[in-house]
């Protein structure tokens, strides 16, 4: 099913597009600028080299148009659309020159995004059925959070908080810091509400006792922080009803199901934008005498 892309802010793009070439010295490359005549024009197609999802078309749209405004990338499939060895995902047509000096840079971006959507999209498929959605984390690359995370949408997952000021959750080094001080969970709950009340409050918990006691303080959400199976269909049991569930830590696509099928709300996963593998796609010139 193809995804909505009208949440990409232009700007935004065109501000990392314009980074990126300048970190690969696009506007000098000295081979394109001495070997390819600047009025050659020819078109070039991005191909899919592996199967999965496309993510990013309108992030390498923006860096051909921040090389060159004249290039234009004409889109073959919809974004969050699955595709397969060989297939054409879109065409770039305008000056050759501009081409080459954009190529790396928007087929890094590409796979990259691609990567993730096709990793998020593979746990999807796995809890298919099942009412458990898959969220993502922060750990994202640092400047690509925007990016990444639209990747997992278009894989059909959702996102979890947007950054630190966006939404509350209580970790281990939190409480450290918190009984340091004298603290206590009810107490940190109400310091919580009354500093954010449009907020939920969401606490990381590893033990059946500890989600009790975080139950009692009137949390909203549990973090099931790699607990075992059975410790979570009874946090799951003992929760029902008064906050949500979320299970993350180490979930694979191998295990994503049995974890899903525990009854948690949400299941978050690092590794969807930390470690997806690109997805492998080429871009073949075909110039124009």
């Amino acid at each position: 099913m193809a995804k909505q892309t009208d949440d990409l802010d232009d700007a935004h793009l065109k501000r990392i597009a314009l980074a990126a070439l300048e970190e690969d010295g696009a506007f000098d490359d000295v081979t394109t600028g001495t070997l390819v005549p600047p009025d050659l024009t020819g078109k070039a197609v991005l191909l899919a080299k592996q199967a999965g999802v496309i993510a990013g078309l309108p992030v390498a749209a923006a860096v051909f148009r921040a090389v060159d405004a004249s290039l234009t990338l004409r889109p073959l499939v919809e974004e969050g659309s699955r595709v397969q060895p060989g297939d054409v995902i879109a065409e770039v047509e305008g000056p050759v020159h501009a081409i080459l000096r954009g190529e790396r840079v928007a087929l890094n971006l590409l796979q990259r995004l691609s990567g993730v959507a096709t990793a998020t999209a593979r746990l999807v498929d796995a809890v298919d059925g099942l009412p458990a959605v898959i969220l993502d984390t922060r750990k994202t690359t640092p400047g690509l959070r925007a990016l990444e995370r639209y990747a997992v949408r278009m894989g059909g997952g959702q996102n979890h908080r947007w950054n630190l000021a966006t939404g509350i959750l209580v970790k281990d080094n939190h409480w450290r810091a918190v009984e340091a001080a004298g603290g206590d969970a009810a107490s940190a709950v109400r310091q919580l509400r009354e500093k954010a009340p449009e907020l939920r409050v969401e606490v990381e918990v590893t033990s059946v006792d500890e989600a009790r006691q975080a139950l009692d303080a009137g949390v909203d959400a549990l973090l099931l922080d790699n607990m075992g199976l059975e410790e979570t269909r009874l946090v799951v049991q003992m929760t029902r009803g008064r906050a949500t569930t979320e299970a993350s830590g180490g979930i694979t696509e191998a295990t994503v199901r049995a974890v899903a099928e525990t009854g948690v709300d949400f299941i978050s996963v690092g590794a969807l934008t930390h470690s997806a593998p690109a997805l492998d796609i080429s871009l073949e010139l075909k110039p124009q005498p």
